[in-house]
């Protein structure tokens, strides 16, 4: 799933190939994408135009000169601008032609992705309303009392999106092996310095990812087809049986809330 970083990415890749561009025509091949009518959905699409690209946790926001696009890739959604006459590319759902004549289509393996169209601020907010704030927005005080309202495991707790936006399974594998907090240690048991510690790896490993262009595990490509490179970085995710960058430990790897979780039983050892 395309986490903070890949679709950052995403929307750093758009912004220049489909700003201020307006939607001559709207084809869609797999309406289950399209939350509404898709009918309704096709015809106040089309007249609009791209005035901005923006993201909250890892929902895309077109803004359009009226109301707003709002994206979620889900497991495998990506988006390409193209030239209309450029040969479809498998499991493309979604295609809006531009008046530049080149076209921004969006291509999703397993069709899970939604988009739907905002009419207005009102609406955008209410839309984002059970999405938490990112990292970066987030004080450790504040980040601190959140924890202590859950009894569940961390790694699951990061992974809710009302808590704090943007983290996925990758990044939060990362970000409690560079805390040096066991993914199993419940949540209202993490210290104030832990805490700390995992708001401040959260901000640094995103930053990071982001800047490496994201992390290509499965298919993600960036808005121009590229890989990102962060997949280079990781220093536990995908590494079971891997000595430890740290102590050489063997990395394990086991289920946290029905996850794939990766730590080092060494580095991060769970609380007696």
């Amino acid at each position: 799933m395309p986490e903070l970083p890949e679709v950052e990415t995403v929307c750093r890749g758009l912004r220049p190939l489909v700003q201020n561009r307006m939607i001559k025509e709207v084809i869609i091949t797999r309406p289950s994408i399209i939350e509404g009518k898709e009918e309704d959905f096709r015809q106040i699409m089309v007249g609009k135009t791209i005035k901005g690209i923006a993201r909250h946790g890892k929902y895309i926001i077109f803004i359009l000169n009226e109301g707003y696009l709002l994206s979620h890739l889900r497991m495998e959604g990506k988006y390409r601008v193209t030239k209309k006459d450029e040969p479809l590319e498998k499991h493309t759902h979604v295609r809006f032609l531009l008046d530049n004549g080149e076209e921004l289509r969006y291509q999703d393996v397993r069709a899970f992705g939604k988009m739907c169209y905002l009419p207005n601020k009102e609406a955008l907010i209410t839309a984002l309303s059970h999405v938490g704030k990112e990292p970066w927005d987030k004080n450790e005080e504040e980040f601190y009392q959140e924890l202590k309202k859950y009894r569940s495991a961390i790694k699951s707790v990061l992974l809710n999106q009302k808590v704090i936006s943007g983290l996925g399974n990758i990044y939060v594998d990362e970000v409690l092996f560079k805390a040096q907090v066991h993914p199993e240690t419940k949540a209202n048991e993490i210290t104030k310095e832990e805490s700390a510690s995992i708001l401040k790896a959260s901000q640094e490993i995103l930053q990071a990812a982001i800047e490496a262009g994201g992390s290509t595990i499965h298919t993600y490509k960036n808005a121009e087809g590229k890989s990102g490179a962060y997949q280079k970085q990781l220093q536990v995710y995908g590494k079971k049986g891997e000595p430890c960058p740290r102590c050489q430990t063997p990395i394990e790897k086991i289920k946290v809330g029905g996850r794939g979780t990766h730590f080092c039983p060494n580095c991060q050892p769970i609380k007696s």
